[in-house]
C-alpha cells in the first residue's frame, strides 16, 4: 500500500470537490489527510487567496458550481464565504484525521451550507461524530499544536495552495491536478519525460518589486 499525503483547509472549495473523488485514487494508495490553516500558507508566501481578490472571487465560485455539476458533485455553498476554518480544523485533527471524518467536515460546509460558528450547526454535528466534549477536545495544546505542525511541515514542503497531494516528494495542487497526480502513479517516470523537464529548467525573468 502507497501512503499519500493530502493537505487541504475546509475553507477550500476545490478541497472540497477533491474530497469527494478520492475514489479515484488507485486501490493501492491511501490518502493520509493533513489539515492545515491555509490562511497560513498565504500568509508566508505572502499572497491573497482567491476570495479576497474581487473579481476573482465572482469566478472561483462561478468555477465551483460549474465544476460541482460537471462532475456530478452535489454543492451547497456556506452562508459567507471565507470563514474562520479553525474550529473545522482543530476537530478533524480531534477525531483522528482519517479520511471519514475528514469528508464528513467537507460535507458539513460544502454540501449541507452550514456553518460552525452556528451553535445548533456544530452541536449536532459534534452530537453526531459522537465528540459531545468537542469545544475542549479543540481547544486542546496538543490539538493546536498539530495543527502549526502540519501547517509548518507543509510549508517547508513547498506548499503553496490547497488541496495538494504529496508523494515521492513531489506536489500536485488543486482538484485539477488530479488527472496529473493519477497519470503519475501510474507512471513515475512521467515527471522525466523532455517536455517536464524543459518545464523545470524555465528561467525566470525580471521579478516585480515585493
Amino acid at each position: 500500500m502507497k501512503t499519500i499525503d493530502w493537505y487541504f483547509d475546509f475553507i477550500s472549495p476545490f478541497a472540497y470537490l477533491a474530497s469527494e473523488r478520492l475514489d479515484r485514487l488507485p486501490r493501492d494508495v491511501e490518502p493520509r489527510p493533513v489539515p492545515v490553516l491555509f490562511g497560513g500558507i498565504l500568509h508566508h508566501w505572502q499572497t491573497l487567496g482567491p476570495a479576497e481578490i474581487e473579481p476573482m472571487r465572482r469566478f472561483t465560485f462561478r468555477h465551483v458550481a460549474w465544476l460541482a455539476g460537471r462532475h456530478g458533485i452535489h454543492l451547497e455553498m456556506p452562508p459567507e464565504h471565507p470563514f474562520n476554518p479553525l474550529k473545522l480544523l482543530r476537530l478533524c485533527i480531534a477525531g483522528g484525521s482519517d479520511v471519514a471524518i475528514t469528508r464528513r467536515l467537507f460535507r458539513f460546509v460544502w454540501a449541507e451550507g452550514r456553518s460552525a460558528d452556528n451553535p445548533q450547526h456544530w452541536q449536532a454535528l459534534t452530537e453526531e461524530l459522537g465528540l459531545d466534549d468537542a469545544d475542549n477536545l479543540i481547544g486542546a495544546a496538543a490539538v493546536k499544536d498539530e495543527l502549526r505542525q502540519n501547517t509548518e511541515r507543509a510549508i517547508a514542503a513547498g506548499l503553496f495552495g490547497v488541496p495538494s497531494f504529496v508523494v515521492d516528494d513531489e506536489i500536485f495542487w488543486g482538484f485539477d491536478s488530479m488527472d496529473f497526480l493519477l497519470d503519475y502513479l501510474a507512471d513515475p517516470g512521467l515527471l522525466r519525460a523532455p517536455e517536464i523537464s524543459a518545464a523545470d529548467a524555465m528561467p525566470a525573468g525580471p521579478q516585480r518589486p515585493r
